[in-house]
């Protein structure tokens, strides 16, 4: 798995942009549905959560098969991102062993790491390199 700096992942995910739709990767937000929306998220990612509100377990194999299903083959290129670049981790692995080929995640994820405050989005993260970002 590869591990991109927000701006990093931003940059390549521009660069892909004039490949078919197919073919570009595919950009996966693994938060459960309700911190996608009322947090906000980049655009144009589909959020496919590694575990879910009330269970909070996850399914590596369910997601796994879910997002196999989005990305229609094994080998497109898949970008993970979440609060804080841990849970990516653990939904990249689970993917990488279900055969996927070609994972990379956001390191920071979309709010980053708390700081002194116990406050996201003042350290790193999407939201704080100033990317594109939508809210419900």
């Amino acid at each position: 798995m590869r591990h991109w700096l927000p701006k990093e992942a931003w940059a390549w995910l521009q660069a892909q942009r004039g490949l078919p739709p197919d073919e570009q990767p595919l950009f996966v937000d693994v938060r459960m549905e309700i911190e996608s929306l009322y947090v906000g998220r980049p655009p144009g990612v589909v959020n496919i959560p590694w575990y879910e509100y009330p269970d909070l377990r996850p399914d590596p194999q369910g997601f796994a098969r879910k997002v196999l299903q989005e990305a229609g083959r094994l080998d497109r290129p898949v970008l993970l991102i979440c609060r804080s670049g841990k849970r990516t981790l653990d939904a990249g692995a689970a993917l990488e062993a279900a055969g996927f080929t070609d994972v990379a995640h956001v390191v920071h994820g979309f709010e980053g790491e708390l700081d002194e405050h116990f406050h996201r989005s003042s350290r790193n993260g999407w939201r704080f390199e100033g990317l594109p970002w939508e809210q419900m």
